[in-house]
């Protein structure tokens, strides 16, 4: 059976989605167009000065053949995104002269992209603060819903093992209604890549077994996700959803029996849900670094399109894997 990784990568082959990388003068980011474009895993555009990419390309002697390059700078297309993105601003104190200077940001110009319909979806972070790929996405693309937040996962793989942790990377102290919405987000996402929407929403109590404001929140945000996953909306996606779980009854069927009898979810959740940023990132790290899990992400979710940050220090393998991640997503 194919790893996680490599049935992503088949299915965005089967659909190529064009896929904006904008720091086109990181070799990691080149490397990774180069292998992505000989792959035919995503129609890329590059971002950044023609002559400069085309020569680390004759350097390496790599084929630059099916890859665009965009220099902001000077694209005839800078001052349609600068008005557009004046027009989505101005109400906010951004001056035309401001939105000019924004639109030569290649994160910016990339994320103008994507909302002109020019680009499918955007990846970066190799050379950028998560703060630098998140902001224009808020800001431009914006949430899917009004009344959602954004929030991010990462998929969590080890042999035919593929788990969904959400949210890890964005949401500090979710209210109960945020933390409702990310488990409903998750569910679309893990329905997307074929894993079954069995939701634990995640605690240090297990039915009431502990006591306590976080337990309560958790508590709330279940009814809540409930009441969602059921409406007319969201009830075709078929979500199992439980909680408050303790990771173990979430995880392990015989604690399950004990902790949750009766549960259509503990004992093999494939979605789970933390409380808050510093249970999700902690669980993140300690599942991949202890566990030798493959950790893909963050990835966000809930946005009106894919964009997606990388590590700082990423390879060029794994801009190849998000690039995959983010065009199955624009799906």
């Amino acid at each position: 059976m194919a790893n996680f990784i490599d049935s992503v990568i088949a299915k965005a082959k089967s659909q190529p989605k064009t896929i904006v990388l904008p720091e086109g003068n990181d070799e990691r980011v080149l490397e990774a167009a180069k292998t992505i474009t000989e792959e035919k895993i995503a129609k890329i555009i590059l971002l950044g000065k023609e002559e400069e990419i085309k020569a680390k390309f004759a350097e390496k002697r790599w084929s630059i053949d099916g890859i665009k390059i965009i220099n902001p700078e000077t694209s005839a297309k800078l001052n349609e995104y600068a008005e557009l993105f004046y027009e989505l601003r101005k109400e906010k104190g951004v001056s035309m002269e401001d939105a000019q200077k924004m639109a030569r940001n290649a994160n910016y110009f990339a994320t103008l992209m994507i909302k002109s319909g020019d680009a499918d979806g955007m990846v970066s972070g190799a050379a950028h603060s998560t703060a630098d790929t998140v902001r224009p996405a808020l800001q431009i693309v914006k949430s899917s819903r009004k009344d959602m937040n954004v929030s991010s996962f990462f998929f969590m793989n080890k042999g035919e093992k593929t788990f969904i942790f959400a949210d890890c990377a964005i949401t500090p102290n979710p209210t109960d209604q945020e933390l409702a919405n990310i488990a409903i987000q998750a569910a679309q996402t893990a329905v997307q890549f074929g894993i079954t929407p069995d939701i634990a929403m995640l605690s240090y109590s297990s039915y009431g077994s502990g006591k306590g404001e976080a337990v309560e929140k958790v508590q709330r945000a279940v009814k809540i996700a409930k009441e969602m996953a059921a409406s007319d909306e969201f009830k075709h996606l078929g979500i199992k959803l439980d909680g408050e779980l303790q990771a173990d009854a979430a995880l392990v069927d015989k604690v399950a029996a004990l902790k949750a009898p009766g549960s259509e979810v503990a004992g093999h959740a494939k979605v789970l849900i933390f409380p808050d940023l510093n249970a999700g990132n902690i669980a993140y790290k300690l599942v991949q670094r202890l566990g030798e899990y493959e950790a893909y992400g963050p990835i966000l979710q809930g946005l009106r399109a894919p964009i997606n940050d990388l590590s700082r220090g990423c390879s060029a393998s794994d801009i190849v894997c998000t690039v995959a991640l983010t065009a199955v997503q624009a799906m």
